[in-house]
């Protein structure tokens, strides 16, 4: 791959990352319940997604109009790793350094949010109450769930 297409998905893929740390501490600072609602996980992946797409566009700019899938993929990947990366060590450090106390706290909030979901589907109660055993036998929060 040209060294130029790697330096250009490197700067998305950091400026992605950048954005995305930005975007967790606000919404860590302002109002944690944030990160259990389900339009801004839909607003985030498009914002991820369009920033690799906007490199891919970039990367074949730069390649004179024509690109290879291969190398239009590695830059969309690129970014979209980097980015993700980034925003992940900011959320490790966030929710098992700085303040476990949070992550115990959006824990709770998801799982209310998800019993309330259920009801409202109409969801018998024994399922209901399997689905809440599992979830408070998770922890969204470690090392190894937001490495994955």
């Amino acid at each position: 791959m040209n060294q130029s297409l790697k330096k250009t998905s490197t700067n998305y893929g950091l400026y992605l990352g950048l954005l995305l740390i930005v975007i967790t501490v606000l919404i860590y600072t302002v109002k944690v319940e944030l990160f259990t609602a389900w339009w801004l996980g839909i607003l985030l992946i498009l914002l991820i997604i369009g920033f690799g797409i906007a490199a891919a566009i970039k990367s074949k700019k730069l390649m004179g109009g024509f690109i290879s899938f291969k190398e239009s993929f590695t830059s969309y990947f690129i970014v979209v790793a980097l980015g993700t990366f980034l925003s992940t060590l900011v959320g490790i450090l966030i929710f098992n350094i700085i303040d476990p106390e949070a992550a115990s706290y959006v824990n709770e909030k998801i799982i209310e949010s998800t019993a309330k979901t259920m009801e409202n589907w109409g969801a018998p109660q024994e399922s209901i109450d399997q689905t809440i055993a599992k979830m408070e036998e998770t922890d969204n929060f470690s090392i190894a769930a937001q490495l994955q």
